[in-house]
């Protein structure tokens, strides 16, 4: 089966669909109108929304709504973020959640067994990640990996611990070289759905792999900006350093977690605070957050001094944060 994917140039008209399956994408706080869902819909990979943003973008306003509307034509959903909210869905047997210590990746908890006894589906709701692509393909293709270790894969490539085949990483690279292109991830998943046989896509993956070295070497020269922000803290603000070109986010914060446990990254608005997988951070706890990764986590700006000030930062990295957005 190959994915029918939106022409880059032009408006989507209507979903497009792998075989008989129709394909969205979507995060946690950009979810599709369900009335444009065809049928029975599964949903993978994909986060319940945190209250942290508001009541605007959280939960009961983007998640829960999205449910509700659903309603009975939502089959299952496959998650494994922490949420304060799966509470509300334990006894629901569609929803198959857990934390993120429970399954450092979604593709290992789509199996045979769930997806047969979750019967025929028409819609496929998926996140726009390694993660989420190789979940989505694995249940097309009826709960058998698209190629042997794609498990092992997503789960390295989710965590950070531990190295993916070459396969499972030339695919995320392209992904992370071009986070919002729907075409190449219609690209990835007919890759994955075919069992790695389309050369086609496998030919367009390896050339956006290839766009994301200049990034990652920008990564590299913005590192040596870090600064020490306390006792294992580190800090870079994007908007300080000279002439700052594309980077890759991810590699920039892993360099940032090879100086100290936890690496800070200021761009723009956002403030990105990001530890190891297995070192026992819980961010989640520590910000008040009703979920997400207990490792990885966005405030905005405003809310950065104080964040740092519950981190144990500097007392003058807190005041100029503060100052600046008082």
């Amino acid at each position: 089966m190959k994915p029918t994917a939106p022409e880059r140039s032009t408006k989507r008209a209507e979903l497009p669909r792998l075989g008989e399956v129709s394909i969205v994408f979507g995060t946690p706080r950009r979810l599709p109108r369900a009335t444009q869902l065809p049928g029975r819909v599964v949903v993978l990979d994909i986060a319940f929304a945190s209250d942290a943003g508001g009541q605007s973008k959280g939960f009961a306003h983007t998640t829960r709504r999205f449910i509700d509307a659903l309603g009975s034509r939502l089959v299952c959903w496959v998650d494994h973020h922490d949420s304060a909210h799966h509470a509300y869905f334990a006894g629901d047997p569609r929803f198959v959640l857990a934390t993120k210590a429970e399954h450092g990746a979604c593709p290992e908890m789509v199996t045979t067994e769930l997806v047969c006894q979750s019967g025929p589906i028409d819609t496929v709701v998926c996140h726009t990640d390694f993660d989420g692509v190789a979940s989505a393909a694995k249940w097309l293709r009826g709960g058998r990996e698209p190629y042997p270790g794609c498990d092992d894969d997503a789960r390295a490539i989710d965590t950070r611990i531990g190295t993916p085949s070459e396969v499972g990483a030339r695919i995320d690279r392209a992904i992370r070289a071009r986070p919002r292109d729907e075409v190449l991830l219609f690209d990835a998943l007919g890759l994955l759905v075919s069992g790695l046989t389309d050369d086609e896509s496998s030919a367009r993956i390896d050339a956006a792999s290839a766009e994301l070295l200049p990034r990652e070497q920008e990564a590299v020269r913005l590192a040596a900006g870090y600064l020490h922000a306390g006792v294992g803290l580190v800090l870079i603000d994007v908007g300080e350093a000279v002439a700052p070109g594309p980077y890759d986010k991810t590699w920039l914060l892993l360099l940032g977690q090879a100086q100290a446990q936890i690496a800070i990254l200021v761009d723009g608005d956002t403030a990105t605070f990001a530890a190891p997988f297995d070192s026992g951070v819980d961010f989640l706890a520590m910000f008040g957050f009703t979920g997400g990764m207990p490792t990885l986590v966005s405030l905005h700006r405003a809310k950065l001094a104080p964040a740092l000030e519950k981190l144990g930062a500097t007392p003058a990295l807190v005041r100029r944060y503060r100052t600046a957005t008082s």
